[in-house]
């Protein structure tokens, strides 16, 4: 019996515990945490995403290339939306009523319960209107956002723009990303959107039944803040960048230009050119359609996706493999009667008779029968088959960087294309062939193609005397300035240092030395040292060429300069190379004013590549504006722009 009792005390103890426990629990629950009380009135509850301010970009010298300006994207929730003024709404935000019907049909098949786009990127004047009626359009709310701004209207392949995230991104960044993010889809924007994006933030807004504001629920409690992306520092001169543009404006070519001991870029190029504003906005899809439809081809990033024949300018590689390989030295001499002959009778000419010609004189007068001798001793000399001695050649050429991308900090970098011995074994039916079967490589021409980042990539492994940084548009990232360790290995050539000297003093003569292929483009109180090129193109005018670096010892600067369907490279490539290597190390330019005249307001584009004006559209627009393809960068890398032939006559410079 007492038993009985002891287990009857012991079940009622059991249950007033539990009871305790569970008035403990509301207790807490309902007096205590709050965070029950903001599930439970979400029905008067805005969840409000803070989107971040993506990080500002600037030039080498503090001056801001990128930045960013506030605008509003205006958001409903169907179901919400009762009894509204339609046509006043139509009225502020500058849309007919077919266009409210569209975007409302679009906003129910999205989710009649859950908030979505309706017209994006307001400006601040519709929004101050649209703020003072607001109260009368319930379900609709205005969500703060930014976009970016480019100032000076410069570099918009190195910068890029942003667009909305597509279905592939989302599911690429593991849920990081929302419909209706944005997202970097090209230049610096694309290659360090992880960087720029920064962390959205929620803010938990309170508002009344006419969908009026009524303050933070909680004091912000349960609000997360926003984090701005990391700024960048680009390698970019700005002042430098703004003169190479105007200098290639009415022209298709590239210019680039690298600081030698870093590898930092300080000017790129890619002509023809757009305003990047184009790419902001809501006619942002117009505006891209016109500019990939443009003849001229502004997306095409031709510094890096753009691959020629180097020409004359290549001598200087050739130069310098040839005494790594030991097939010739600095007093090597070969006699120039005006052009060299190989096969059966074939010649490839020089434009003037040099004579005895040493290596240096072979540079400083770039002569075609001094590396037509050059290579066929390469190729046919050295105790092997041609295909074995071509493999040796190839791959001395790939430790210049040459044949694959450097890997600069943009995407959808090309390597350019220097055939295997298997491809002319293919192309002949058979491994017996011998120099003669490809001598136009030997002065840069026939099927050998190189990008300008290249170019100006050899010019700065010259001017060390044998090594490079990889070439790289951000300078530092965020307030720790770090530098990715990528861009501070240095990288050799596979050329001794040795082997530089008489390429170098062969270049300073060019320029600076009469009989020089480049003396009128030499600066006062500078040694620059460089190189002409005249590529022959089949498909119309030649291109010009110019290579340099400057000064001589502790260079500065490094610089290759492609202008397509110009001619001569020293009467078009050089003068604006020379103009930019002035103002980089002196500030100032003292080229002859006529020179610069001819270079400013001559217009050397083709006359089929008329070029379309794109003009920017006032916002906002009356018109629904086109959405572009999510694929746009894409098609842009589709137009293949390479160049090449296999013809061996030239002029050289």
């Amino acid at each position: 019996m007492n038993s009985f009792f002891a287990r009857r005390y012991v079940i009622q103890g059991i249950f007033i515990v539990i009871a305790l426990i569970i008035v403990a629990r509301l207790f807490y629950i309902q007096i205590i945490d709050k965070s029950y009380l903001l599930s439970a009135n979400n029905n008067v509850l805005r969840k409000v995403v803070i989107y971040p301010a993506r990080g500002v970009i600037f030039d080498r010298n503090g001056q801001v290339l990128v930045q960013n300006e506030p605008v509003y994207d205006l958001l409903v929730t169907p179901r919400e939306v009762k009894d509204i003024d339609t046509a006043l709404l139509c009225q502020i935000i500058d849309i007919d009523m077919q266009g409210f019907v569209n975007r409302m049909e679009k906003a129910r098949n999205h989710s009649p319960y859950r908030a979505s786009i309706f017209e994006k990127q307001l400006p601040a004047t519709t929004y101050a209107q649209l703020q003072e009626h607001l109260y009368k359009f319930r379900g609709f709310y205005v969500q703060n956002r930014t976009v970016r701004s480019y100032p000076d209207s410069i570099a918009p392949q190195v910068l890029g723009y942003i667009q909305e995230v597509n279905d592939r991104d989302i599911e690429r960044s593991n849920g990081f990303y929302r419909p209706g993010d944005y997202i970097g889809a090209s230049g610096i924007e694309r290659s360090y959107e992880d960087l720029l994006r920064g962390q959205r933030g929620v803010r938990n807004q309170m508002v009344d039944a006419l969908n009026r504001p009524q303050g933070i629920f909680m004091e912000g409690k349960y609000d997360t803040l926003a984090v701005s992306g990391d700024g960048l520092v680009s390698t970019l001169d700005k002042d430098l960048q703004v003169l190479a543009e105007r200098l290639m404006k009415n022209k298709l070519g590239s210019v680039v230009a690298i600081e030698p001991a870093t590898g930092e870029i300080l000017a790129f190029v890619s002509s023809a050119s757009y305003d990047p504003n184009l790419m902001v906005g809501r006619e942002r899809g117009n505006n891209y359609m016109k500019l990939l439809n443009d003849p001229t081809k502004p997306m095409f990033i031709r510094p890096i996706q753009a691959s020629y024949p180097p020409g004359s300018v290549f001598k200087v590689v050739a130069a310098l493999t040839a005494q790594q390989a030991g097939v010739i030295n600095a007093q090597t001499s070969f006699y120039c009667p005006g052009g060299y002959r190989y096969g059966r009778g074939a010649i490839m000419r020089c434009t003037h008779v040099d004579g005895a010609t040493d290596l240096i004189k072979s540079i400083q007068r770039s002569c075609n029968t001094y590396y037509g001798y050059t290579y066929a001793r390469m190729i046919d000399s050295r105790g092997m088959s041609g295909p074995k001695a071509y493999d040796l050649w190839r791959e001395s050429l790939t430790k210049f960087g040459l044949g694959s991308p450097l890997g600069i900090d943009l995407p959808n970098e090309k390597g350019g294309f220097i055939p295997e011995s298997a491809w002319y074994t293919k192309r002949y039916g058979s491994e017996k062939w011998r120099s003669s079967y490809n001598i136009s490589l030997s002065i840069g021409q026939g099927e050998l193609g190189i990008t300008p980042l290249q170019m100006a990539n050899i010019m700065a492994i010259v001017a060390n005397r044998g090594f490079y940084y990889r070439p790289h548009l951000v300078k530092a990232i965020g307030e720790k300035g770090i530098v990715k360790d990528e861009y501070r290995e240095k990288i050799h050539a596979g050329v001794d240092a040795k082997y530089y000297d008489p390429v170098i003093e062969g270049m300073s003569r060019a320029v600076n030395m009469a009989g020089g292929t480049a003396t009128s483009v030499r600066i006062p109180d500078i040694e620059m040292c460089g190189k002409t090129g005249t590529v022959q193109n089949p498909h119309g005018e030649n291109h010009a060429v110019f290579f340099a670096f400057a000064p001589r010892e502790n260079p500065k600067i490094a610089i290759a300069v492609f202008v397509e369907n110009a001619g001569y490279g020293g009467t078009w490539a050089g003068p604006i190379a020379s103009m930019l290597v002035e103002k980089h190390l002196k500030d100032t330019i003292t080229l002859p004013k006529y020179i610069q005249d001819r270079i400013y307001n001559v217009n050397l584009l083709p006359k089929t590549a008329k070029k379309e004006e794109v003009k920017q559209a006032p916002s906002p627009a009356k018109k629904d504006s086109v959405k572009a393809g999510q694929t746009a960068q894409a098609k842009a890398n589709k137009q293949e722009y390479f160049v090449h032939h296999s013809q061996v006559r030239r002029r050289n410079d």
